[in-house]
């Protein structure tokens, strides 16, 4: 095809380059007041090119619409072949870089993982909340997960495991069993190398769902039992000294502390009373089966809230197994609007705990705020039984700081209309409706009477005074 020997300086030459390939001076930008209308409509026509040239290569497929764009540049500029469209394009510089085609699938495929995020999380403004996600049965090459921490992991991320005790029971009984398969190698020391050893299987589990605070203390209580232990011992009796140090962990800090909580929670329970709880705390439940194993009788209201209805797990237990009793308990189940219409019978609120922090704050189960603030209103104590072991050292204002995002809720054949189909009876995250359900709240301690632990009945106010051990201090 004829090339002109002499091209005019128009707008499509402005690159600063001349024909010859030589670098010539740029021209002035022009405003948009000084161009011409067609100078306005080409550089429209550029941006909008550009625009969408961008798009395309986000969406994965850059490297196709970079190279449609260039053969239609090189068409509507005159300077490509006129009947080429069929022909294939020598290899060159211009077809682009040959590792842009092997990246591709990996960053689609991050930003579809970014996008199923971004989809549970909701509005993006709760984006920070931690998500349960689905873990690997196959970790990376080269990382050696435990059978036991991968079933332990596939569990938490399918919420099989839940509660505070409940999570950090499982999470020490499978690291104990880590320890009793562990081996030191050759020129290591047990010392060094087991906590080596022990971080990629923790890392596996917070990857399946976010670590709670009991974990993190008892973690943290092992992993100084881990260094202080004598690089002369044998490896045989260090291993068995650190699996007893979990088992003295879980007898003092939990089993036996439930035990003095029940005690102490259960003489504020008299005939005739009436109290609330809400969803399912292990301890709570302890507590009340206490008091009716001394023969006391009372009720019990249960208030629930979607989407986890873990207080039917609760009801289930006080009613099968107290109904073969002379006195068994009677419960009365219902959901969390309908507390304003029970709260004036109530004599005394029962509340779990998933953390307790240095200003008194409790935080729990999303709705425990709720309750707390509508029985304190109603002047009903409110009465918090929670293990030393769930202190946390921080402070923390509100439920938004930190929070975790509870799983999406399942239909259930006794859901109302049942003329309908179970599917449309629960509503799902769609392009135009994002489904939110945040795990706890913070109750603040003004709405809080008494903290029931195993060093006695503590006012919120001074709970930052309660001797702790957490792991800064020996079990």
């Amino acid at each position: 095809m004829p090339v002109a020997t002499n091209p005019t300086p128009d707008v499509a030459d402005n690159e600063g380059h001349d024909p010859a390939g030589g670098q010539r001076d740029q021209p002035p930008l022009k405003s948009q007041k000084q161009m011409t209308k067609a100078e306005r409509r080409e550089l429209q026509e550029k941006q909008r090119a550009a625009k969408a040239q961008g798009k395309a290569h986000n969406a994965g497929g850059g490297g196709q619409a970079a190279s449609s764009s260039r053969a239609a540049a090189s068409s509507s500029s005159g300077t490509g072949p006129s009947s080429g469209a069929g022909r294939p394009r020598p290899a060159g510089p211009a077809a682009g870089p040959s590792y842009s085609a092997a990246s591709r699938p990996s960053a689609a495929a991050a930003s579809a993982a970014e996008d199923a995020d971004n989809k549970h999380r909701g509005p993006r403004i709760f984006s920070h909340f931690g998500l349960t996600r689905q873990v690997a049965v196959n970790p990376k090459q080269g990382i050696m997960i435990h059978p036991a921490i991968q079933r332990l992991a596939l569990q938490f991320s399918e919420f099989k495991i839940t509660g505070a005790n409940a999570r950090c029971i499982a999470t020490l009984t499978a690291l104990k069993s880590v320890i009793e398969d562990y081996a030191t190698p050759p020129h290591s020391t047990l010392s060094r190398h087991l906590m080596a050893h022990l971080s990629p299987q923790i890392t596996h589990l917070v990857a399946a769902r976010p670590m709670s605070v009991t974990m993190g203390n008892a973690i943290r209580q092992l992993k100084l039992e881990i260094s202080n232990s004598d690089i002369d011992l044998p490896e045989q009796d260090a291993k068995d000294a650190l699996c007893q140090t979990i088992d003295n962990y879980l007898r003092d800090r939990i089993f036996v502390a439930d035990e003095v909580i029940c005690a102490l929670a259960g003489k504020k329970i008299s005939d005739g009373d009436v109290i609330l709880t809400y969803a399912r705390s292990s301890i709570v439940e302890k507590v009340l089966l206490h008091a009716h194993s001394e023969g006391k009788n009372f009720s019990v209201i249960i208030v629930d809230s979607r989407p986890m209805l873990e207080g039917k797990s609760l009801l289930r237990t006080l009613t099968s197994l107290t109904s073969k009793t002379p006195n068994p308990i009677q419960c009365t189940y219902l959901l969390l609007p309908a507390l304003p219409s029970v709260i004036t019978e109530v004599t005394t609120a029962f509340l779990g705990a998933h953390s307790l922090h240095s200003n008194g704050a409790v935080y729990s189960r999303a709705g425990t705020a709720l309750v707390a603030m509508l029985a304190k209103g109603h002047n009903v104590p409110v009465v918090v039984c929670c293990e030393t072991y769930k202190f946390a050292e921080g402070v923390q204002l509100d439920g938004f700081t930190r929070n975790e995002l509870a799983p999406q809720p399942l239909p259930s054949s006794s859901q109302f209309p049942l003329s309908k189909p179970r599917s449309s009876l629960v509503l799902q995250s769609t392009p135009k409706l994002a489904l939110l359900n945040p795990l706890y709240d913070l109750t603040p301690p003004r709405n809080i009477t008494a903290v029931v632990t195993e060093v006695g009945l503590v006012p919120p106010s001074s709970i930052s005074s309660i001797p702790l051990a957490m792991g800064r201090q020996t079990v």
